[in-house]
């Protein structure tokens, strides 16, 4: 069968080999659903204005608080799916998918009306420029309409995922990014259009690779199959959904919480500033997607395991992951600091600009390994089913210590070099007390007879 070929045995065999087969296209996925934004800012930096660049990069942070909550909801749907598979229980992950589906599509259309009614009044909250505020709020709400496609492709996503098949929606992407390229340059440049057009591409872009994610549910011939007709909500794996999904959204909102608060900080410096830490935020977005794809891999191939019963290849899964993060977030998170000055500059022509998002990538991306390590645990301990607990020591951790960063250490010495590094020491407390979690979790999870 078809469908099969792109399925990863996740329970057998040789484990570094087979997370790097799922890693490596999620990777290039998450990098190629990055340049649907790299590509709006891109556009509008060289072909429209500076408040325009300003405007496209400093809504990141927000459309993210509004959206996260939703998405941990597919990351409840990734878990789920890779339990009942690895346990090979066909029913309920016909269930689990066809209410995550049906999930999806609620949640796009509730974000839809959202996104509308909210974007300006936050964007007045987070300061934004008042050269800046129109064209911001006209991208947020064009984006928002197309929720319900991003939903769809997100939970879709989280399905084929769970069962190791991560090469479809990059092949999805690769079609949908090219697209979304086209069709950037045509209305800015041919229509003459700014954020709205580069809105409006990265909207119809998304539609195609949603679609293409139906038609390969659809078309599958195992236990994960989508029936349009059987479409509905299964109350007990709703729930079931949700206890793994909404701490995960919790936690990414919070993450946003902090975020917006930093931009905000970040907009007090004006609308250079602003610029060019757009730029370098992008270019950091880059470095942890591809790290990202191992958060992924951890709780994946963890969940098949636990499914499955196969104990001892819990800690191997972890081990692997965590040093496969490592390396890649050294090596890519350093290799953008080394070529920052070229690559800014693809962004914008201002040399000012350019100096500042310099000191993005010196404080930040070149630490970007540690946030990689701290997100793999979180990765680790959902696979094993606990959700709640990353949640609360991620808000007391990253979130907390971020926040009374800025109004302490921020406040006494108000520079952006200070501000930057909340980054770097959040994400080395978080991971190291996420790590005493896991080893305190993994002896309640594993029956004691198969510890080691």
């Amino acid at each position: 069968m078809a469908s099969k070929s792109y399925e990863i045995d996740m329970c057998n065999g040789p484990l570094l080999g087979k997370i790097l087969k799922f890693a490596l296209p999620l990777m290039l996925s998450g990098v190629l659903q990055l340049l649907f934004n790299a590509a709006d800012i891109v556009v509008v930096g060289r072909w429209s204005s500076e408040q325009a660049l300003a405007a496209v990069g400093s809504t990141s942070s927000l459309v993210n608080l509004l959206v996260n909550v939703f998405i941990g909801l597919s990351v409840g749907t990734s878990v789920q799916v890779a339990r009942h598979f690895g346990a090979q229980s066909a029913r309920d992950v016909r269930e689990t998918v066809h209410t995550a589906i049906t999930l999806s599509l609620v949640s796009g259309v509730v974000l839809i009306f959202i996104g509308f009614f909210l974007s300006r009044p936050m964007l007045e909250l987070m300061d934004t420029p008042d050269d800046v505020l129109d064209m911001a709020t006209t991208y947020m709400r064009i984006y928002f309409a197309g929720m319900p496609v991003v939903m769809l492709y997100n939970f879709g996503s989280a399905v084929l995922r769970a069962v190791g098949d991560t090469r479809r929606p990059l092949y999805f992407l690769m079609l949908a990014g090219a697209l979304n390229v086209v069709m950037n340059l045509f209305f800015v440049i041919v229509c003459g259009m700014d954020v709205d057009g580069v809105a409006l591409a990265t909207v119809l872009s998304q539609c195609v690779s949603a679609g293409l994610i139906v038609r390969s549910l659809m078309r599958s011939q195992g236990s994960y199959r989508l029936e349009l007709k059987a479409l509905r909500i299964y109350r007990n794996k709703l729930f079931a959904i949700l206890r793994t999904g909404l701490p995960a959204g919790i936690q990414g909102a919070l993450f946003s919480v902090s975020n917006v608060l930093i931009q905000s900080s970040v907009n007090s410096f004006g609308s250079v500033v602003m610029a060019g830490n757009a730029a370098a935020a992008n270019l950091e977005g880059f470095v942890y997607t591809a790290m990202n794809s191992f958060h992924h891999a951890a709780l994946s191939f963890t969940s098949q395991n636990l499914g499955a019963k196969k104990y001892d290849r819990l800690g191997r899964v972890l081990l692997l992951c965590q040093g496969s993060v490592i390396v890649l977030g050294l090596v890519a998170g350093n290799a953008v600091l080394l070529l920052g000055g070229p690559l800014l500059s693809i962004y914008t022509t201002e040399a000012e600009v350019v100096g500042y998002g310099m000191i993005r990538l010196r404080y930040v991306v070149a630490q970007e390994f540690l946030c990689g390590c701290m997100d793999t645990m979180v990765g680790s301990l959902r696979g094993l089913g606990y959700s709640v607990m990353p949640m609360i020591v991620s808000i007391l951790g990253a979130c907390g210590l971020r926040i009374l960063w800025v109004y302490t250490v921020f406040a006494l010495d108000p520079t952006l070099e200070v501000l930057y590094l909340s980054y770097p020491v959040s994400w080395t407390a978080t991971a190291l007390t996420h790590l005493v979690c896991y080893l305190v979790v993994r002896r309640k999870v594993i029956p004691r007879a198969q510890q080691v």
